[in-house]
C-alpha cells in the first residue's frame, strides 16, 4: 500500500495545476480515489457529519452484492447453450462458455460509460464520481446475452449522456441509468428486447477448438410463454420443452437475461445490501408485497382466459426481472423515494404497476422496467407529499 501511495505522490505534481499533464487531472484524481482513501475534507463552512459509508464504499458494496448474480448468470448462459444444442458439458465448460459470452458486454459497458464520465469530468474540471461502477456492472445483467456489442455501446452512451450527465451527473439523475440503457434498447431494437424471446448462443465448439457458428436458437422465455398463451393456464417449459417448476425458476435454471434468472442469488445480494445498510428493506419488501397482492387480485377476479392473470402470484415474483428490480433497481438511493413512509408507497406502486403491465399489456411481457422508470418520475413527488403531510400534522399538534 505504501508503494501505491508513494507512486501517486510522485505523480501528483505532473497532474496538478501547472504540471505537464494538468489537463488530465480529473482522470488522475479518479484513479487515485479508486485506489486510495482520499485525504481531502469538506471545505465549506458549517457543521459536517462524517459517515464511513462514503459513495465509493457504497458503490463497491453494491457491486459485491451483484457478483453472485453475475457468476450464476455466466454459468446459466453456458448451461442454456449446451442444453439447447443437446450436448452434455461439465460445470467448468458451461461456466467458461458463459464467461466468454458475458465478458465482452461487461467490457463494452465499462469502456463506453467510463470514457464519457472521464471526458465530462475533465471538461467540467470536476471529480470523477463512482456512480458508474454499479451501472456498468448492472447493464450486462439486464440485457439479453445475444445483444450486439455495438447496440450495447450506443445504448450505454445514450443513457450516460441523456439520463445522467445532462442532469448534473451522479446523484442528480432522475431515472435509473442502467434501466434507461435497457429502455433505449427496448424501444430502438424491440426484436432484441421484447422480453418474450431469448437467444441462446449456439456454437458447435469454442472458437479455439475451431468450431463454426450455427444459427441462433430462439425460444420463448417463461414470461414470453405466458404472454403468448391463448388459454387461461400455461405450463412453463425450458428450451427443450421440459416442464419448469417454481423451484426451477427460484434457483434459476431458466432462460433469460444474465442476472435476472436466479432468485436465490438475488436474495443473497439483498442480504449483503441490507447488512451493509446500503439499501432499504422497506422498499424491497413493499415491491414484493405490492406485486404479490396485485397478482392475487388478478388470480381471484381477473379474466379467466388471460394466462398472465391466472399465473400463480408466487410465480410472478420469481420470473423475469421482478426480483432483480426489487432488490437492485427500486432501491437506487438517487432515483427512489427517500422518506421512510415514501419508501413503502414507492415500492408498493412499483410492484402493483409491474404486474398490471404484465397482465393487461402482453406486448410488454416483462413490466418491471417500465414500472420502475415510471415511478422514478414520482419518487420526489411522493417524498414531497409525505413531508407536507408531516408538516401539517405537526402544525395541528402545535395549535392544540
Amino acid at each position: 500500500m505504501n508503494f501505491i501511495t508513494n507512486m501517486f505522490d510522485r505523480l501528483e505534481p505532473t497532474f496538478s495545476e501547472g504540471g505537464r499533464l494538468s489537463a488530465l487531472h480529473s482522470l488522475y484524481d479518479g484513479f487515485k480515489s479508486f485506489m486510495l482513501i482520499p485525504n481531502d475534507t469538506a471545505k465549506a463552512g458549517g457543521v459536517h457529519i462524517h459517515d464511513v459509508n462514503d459513495s465509493k464504499r457504497t458503490m463497491i458494496m453494491v457491486v459485491v452484492a451483484l457478483v453472485p448474480c453475475m457468476l450464476f448468470g455466466m454459468w446459466n448462459a453456458g448451461y442454456q447453450h449446451f442444453n439447447a444444442i443437446g450436448v452434455e458439458a461439465g460445470f467448468w465448460m458451461q461456466f467458461a462458455f458463459g464467461l466468454l459470452a458475458v465478458l465482452p458486454i461487461l467490457i463494452v459497458s465499462y469502456v463506453v460509460g467510463l470514457a464519457i464520465e472521464f471526458t465530462v469530468a475533465q471538461w467540467k474540471k470536476e471529480e470523477i464520481q463512482e456512480g458508474f461502477l454499479v451501472t456498468g456492472f448492472i447493464i450486462p445483467l439486464i440485457v439479453p446475452i445475444d445483444t450486439p456489442l455495438w447496440m450495447i455501446a450506443v445504448a450505454t452512451a445514450f443513457a450516460v449522456v441523456f439520463a445522467k450527465e445532462v442532469f448534473g451527473g451522479t446523484g442528480y439523475n432522475i431515472f435509473n441509468v442502467a434501466l434507461v440503457t435497457r429502455a433505449f434498447l427496448f424501444f430502438s431494437y424491440p426484436s432484441k428486447m421484447s422480453g418474450d424471446k431469448v437467444w441462446v448462443r449456439t456454437r458447435d465448439a469454442f472458437w479455439w477448438q475451431g468450431g463454426e457458428a450455427v444459427d441462433g436458437f430462439t425460444g420463448a422465455t417463461p414470461l414470453g410463454q405466458v404472454a403468448t398463451a391463448t388459454g387461461g393456464e400455461v405450463q412453463l417449459h425450458d428450451t427443450l420443452g421440459n416442464d419448469l417448476s417454481f423451484m426451477d425458476a427460484f434457483i434459476g435454471w431458466i432462460p433469460g437475461s444474465v442476472g435476472e434468472t436466479s432468485t436465490i442469488c438475488i436474495l443473497i445480494g439483498a442480504a449483503l445490501l441490507l447488512f451493509a445498510g446500503v439499501a432499504s428493506w422497506k422498499t424491497m419488501l413493499s415491491v414484493f408485497v405490492g406485486g404479490a397482492l396485485t397478482a392475487m387480485a388478478f388470480n381471484a377476479w381477473g379474466p379467466q382466459d388471460n394466462a398472465a392473470a391466472m399465473l400463480p402470484w408466487y410465480m410472478h415474483l420469481v420470473l423475469g426481472g421482478f426480483a432483480f428490480g426489487a432488490v437492485f433497481m427500486a432501491t437506487d438511493p438517487v432515483t427512489s423515494a427517500r422518506t421512510e413512509t415514501g419508501k413503502w408507497i414507492y415500492g408498493l406502486l412499483i410492484g402493483v404497476l409491474a404486474i398490471v403491465i404484465r397482465v393487461l399489456n402482453p406486448g410488454y411481457a416483462e413490466g418491471m422496467m417500465l414500472a420502475i422508470l415510471l415511478m422514478n418520475i414520482f419518487g420526489c413527488l411522493i417524498d414531497w407529499c409525505v413531508i407536507e403531510s408531516n408538516i401539517k400534522r405537526r402544525m395541528k399538534r402545535s395549535k392544540l
